[in-house]
């Protein structure tokens, strides 16, 4: 493991007018955290200037690292890649948006020692549209029902992930909406901690209306699928 605790992964797709503000509030944070961190960015195929940036923000700053695909292949994917490259102890997760806060971690990270995943919960101050902010309340309500996994928010970008945890899980499209079940899965124990939310105030939302329903509604099935799959195992004796 590297001499830093904390790796962030940073998925981005179009968000060229959100990365120097990252960049900013990042460092930010970790001037003041007694946790030493990074960013890894994941440019998932970005067709603007992001990955341009990204490249400029890595070449100032030892602390940022970054991956780029040939491609668009999805946030899942994106979240998958960054999770197989991190090696810290814990593993960030945070959108490039910023509708969530880099300052938050210290919140969930103090939790980290006795939860092997601690996720933001936004439910009490979203500051999105009321179509946004309904569709996402049924989306949980959804995922919920489906994986009991008593998750107010599971969809909030901001989380912390023991990395042994991160790197097991089996990610497939739309899988990353179930982090908090997937870790479950691993016998892994799981806590959501009140987070600030903000406004979007630069780029576009990728997710509309359609996606936040239908979308978690078809992956509930796949979750159930590879529930009843999952091959979760110790050993308790080795040679080699």
């Amino acid at each position: 493991m590297e001499n830093y605790k904390l790796t962030i992964i940073i998925p981005v797709f179009n968000e060229s007018e959100n990365l120097f503000r990252v960049e900013k509030e990042c460092l930010n944070y970790f001037n003041k955290s007694k946790n030493r961190s990074k960013v890894l960015f994941v440019d998932d195929g970005s067709t603007d200037d992001s990955l341009k940036i990204i490249k400029t923000i890595c070449d100032n700053n030892a602390c940022f690292e970054f991956i780029s695909f040939d491609k668009n292949y999805g946030l899942s994917a994106a979240i998958k890649a960054g999770f197989d490259n991190v090696k810290t102890e814990l593993t960030g997760y945070i959108d490039a948006d910023l509708q969530t806060h880099p300052e938050d971690f210290d919140l969930l990270i103090e939790h980290a020692e006795a939860f092997d995943l601690v996720t933001g919960n936004r439910s009490h101050n979203r500051k999105d549209s009321f179509i946004k902010n309904m569709s996402s309340t049924i989306a949980n309500f959804i995922r919920r029902l489906f994986t009991q996994d008593g998750m107010d928010d599971t969809g909030c970008p901001l989380k912390i992930i023991k990395t042994t945890y991160a790197q097991q899980i089996p990610m497939f499209k739309g899988l990353h909406r179930f982090l908090p079940a997937m870790v479950m899965l691993q016998n892994g124990q799981i806590k959501q901690v009140d987070v600030r939310h903000f406004p979007r105030i630069a780029g576009q939302a990728k997710f509309g209306l359609l996606n936040r329903l239908v979308g978690p509604l078809i992956d509930c099935f796949g979750y159930l699928w590879m529930k009843k799959k999952y091959i979760n195992y110790k050993i308790s004796t080795k040679t080699c």
